[in-house]
Order: C-alpha cells, then structure tokens, then sequence
C-alpha cells in the first residue's frame, strides 16, 4: 500500500514538473532559480509580493514555485529569493490542498511545529498563511505566502486580498507561459518556412535545368526549315512549348512564395524605382503609354520583397483587364502612423466581395469565364509579404470598377 502511494506521488510530481518545464519554471540546475521571461514579469512579481507583505500587515512574503525536490523563491520581500529543499518548505506541506492556509501561530501547529522555517534553523515564522497559485488547468505552481516572526490573526478582507493578489501571480505566469508557447511555435515555424525555402529552390534548380533543356530543343525544332509550315508537329511542339513555359512561371511562383516568410533586409525603398523594374519584367514600362503609373513615396521594406508583390499585382490587373476598356493601373501609397500603406488600383474585371477571401489562398483560382493563365499563388503570396513585415493585405473595388490591392508596410525603426 505504501509503495503504491509513492509512485501515485512520483507520477504527480512527474506531471507537474512537465507542466512547470512548460511555464519556463523550472531552473537549468538545482542550485539556481527560474530566468523568467522579460524584466516586466520580474518587476511586477515583485510590486505583487509587496504590496501582499503590505495589505496583510506582515514583513515578509514571497513567490513559491515547488518541484518535486526543491522549492524556488522567484519573487520575495523582505528577504532575498532562495532555494530550499521541498522537505523543509512550509508551503509544501500545504499547496497541494488548494485551499488557503492560515496559521496564527505555526511553533503551536503539529503541521509546522517541527519545521526549520519555524524552530529557527532558518527562521523563526509564528503568522503564515498561504494561497496555492493554480492554473485554470488545475495545474499547482506553488504559492503565494506572507509570514512575520510575530504571531498574528488576518481580516477576512486581507484574505481575500490576498487570494486575489495569488490570482494576478497566476495570470502573469499564465502570461510568460502563453510567451514561451508564441516563441515556440514561431521557431518551428521559422524552421519550417527554412526546410520549405530550401526544398523549393532544390526542386526548382533540379526541374528547371532539363525544363529549360526541353524549350530550347522546341525552340529549334519550331525554327528548323525541314519541317514544313503545315506539319502537324510544329502544333505538338507549340503545345510542348507552352506547358513548359507555363511550367516554368509555376516554378518561379512556388520559389517566391517559399521564400515570402523569409529573413527580411529592410531599408528605405522608393516605390517608382520599384515599380518600374517589376514592370520590366513583365515586358511593360510605366508611363502614359502602358496604362501604368505610380506616385513618388518612400517606405521601410525589403527590397526584393517588395519587387516580387508589385510584380504580381501588376500582373494579376494585366491578366484580368476588361475588354471593354484601355488598361488603367495606378500604384499609390499614403503615410499614416502605423506605417506606409501601398495601393495597387485597376478598373479591370474587379473581384466579388464572397472571391476575397478564397483568392489568398494558395493554388486557389476564381476560374471566371475569360481569365488569363496563372498559378493561384500570386496572391497568396503577397499575403505572406505582408505578414512577413508585420503588415496586412486588405482587397476592395476600385471606384468605377476593377480591385484595389491595399498593403501596409510598417513604419521603420
């Protein structure tokens, strides 16, 4: 039966001392204490513990975290944070009951009689009182105690300021937890956005080399004079040449989305210069001409980055342009306090309020009757540009028709 009882016991603090690693409380060696997260949390478990010593009246009081062997002082007043073993922990005793513990006298309570705490060993504590620090997961930490070496009787209104005082203990622990959990989930995904940037250009250096093999040997083919102008064959090779070309784009497209989450190099970008080499390469120029023009502005973003979003979007208002009327696309942005907001406007097809949503999505394609060729992915990955700076991608009509593609770009250190 004893045995028994002690695995029950060794499985429970087991499990605590998992949900303890989990909170960033437990220490990297038994002689030191937990390294909580930032010096915010720090400098408010202090202001806490003092104003608990405060309002009860008491020299002393202090933030228990309890392991299986050691109880940890993260926060103290009135004295310095320590270490002891679980043994000689007063807390200990009682945390696990969940319930507040309030002793006039501890040198007169069989509980505490016998303790280090109290027969001056280590100290000499007569009032203490203590309120387990529990998780709304039912998870113990430990306690938040008060204590003084004179005996004493608190109010049931300094109780209950008391409970609430463990109460805001918990939520900032529950803080710092929620913290390691984001710091932990954007390191996987840091790693993974890694793994996906370095698969995707493998695979796109390793297919691109034959595919670009495979277009050359079409463009010579379709340039050879032995074969006749009305062959059949120059048509098989027209259609080789355009899955391969098409091919290719999708290549390039899966590459910038790969890399959108990437490690940014923010400077100072002037968006004309930008604009116009995304332009170039789509095998257009800004100006009056081309149905292209862009407003002189600044903004805090990556280069290359921002190259790859002004490409698609011009692309996409050169792909879905109204047969009914001369292609009008107008890059712009505005200045406000969270940053500069980059708008790309056309009065082409537009978009339905219910195809927004869908047309972020990656290798999602609205597939409307007269649609141009493309990949689904050229929104999606403008998307990812934006979140990558910490900025959004917002999709409206243009006044008069056609869409306006919004970026926000935050402002610079």
């Amino acid at each position: 039966m004893e045995t028994t009882a002690l695995q029950t016991l060794a499985g429970q603090d087991a499990v605590r001392e998992a949900g303890l690693r989990d909170y960033g409380l437990m220490p990297a060696s038994a002689d030191e204490l937990p390294v909580l997260a930032d010096a915010s949390t720090r400098s408010a478990l202090d202001n806490l513990v003092q104003l608990a010593a405060s309002l009860c009246g008491v020299p002393f009081s202090v933030v228990n975290i309890i392991t299986a062997e050691r109880q940890l002082q993260i926060a103290a007043f009135g004295i310095d944070p320590g270490i002891c073993s679980r043994e000689d922990s007063m807390c200990a005793t009682v945390f696990l009951n969940r319930s507040t513990t309030v002793v006039g006298d501890a040198s007169r309570d069989s509980r505490f009689a016998a303790n280090p705490f109290v027969t001056g060993e280590i100290a000499d504590v007569r009032f203490y009182a203590s309120v387990p620090l529990e998780t709304s997961s039912g998870l113990v930490l430990g306690s938040l105690c008060v204590f003084s070496d004179m005996s004493g009787s608190p109010s049931a209104g300094q109780l209950e300021m008391l409970e609430m005082l463990a109460h805001q203990v918990v939520e900032l622990l529950e803080l710092q937890h929620r913290t390691l959990q984001l710091s932990g989930a954007m390191a996987e995904l840091q790693r993974s956005n890694a793994l996906l940037s370095e698969f995707a250009g493998r695979v796109s250096h390793d297919l691109r080399a034959p595919l670009t093999a495979i277009l050359g040997y079409v463009e010579l083919a379709e340039d050879d004079p032995d074969i006749p102008a009305e062959h059949p064959s120059l048509e098989y090779l027209g259609y080789i040449g355009s899955s391969g070309r098409r091919m290719a784009g999708m290549l390039e497209d899966v590459l910038d989305y790969s890399r959108a989450d990437g490690t940014l190099n923010r400077e100072r970008v002037f968006l004309p210069a930008v604009a116009a080499e995304a332009a170039r390469d789509l095998g257009v120029d800004l100006g009056a001409g081309s149905g292209i023009s862009c407003e002189g502005a600044e903004l805090f973003a990556d280069r290359s980055q921002l190259r790859t979003l002004v490409q698609n979007l011009l692309a996409n208002s050169l792909n879905y342009r109204s047969e009914s009327r001369p292609l009008c696309v107008a890059l712009s942005a505005d200045t406000g306090p969270l940053g500069t907001t980059v708008h790309v406007s056309d009065n082409g097809k537009g978009m339905l309020p219910s195809e927004r949503q869908r047309a972020v999505q990656p290798l999602v394609r609205l597939n409307r009757p007269g649609d141009g060729p493309g990949t689904g992915l050229g929104l999606s990955t403008c998307q990812r540009i934006a979140q990558a700076h910490g900025g959004e991608l917002a999709i409206t009509d243009t006044p008069g028709g056609g869409v306006t593609v919004s970026v926000l770009f935050p402002a610079g250190p």
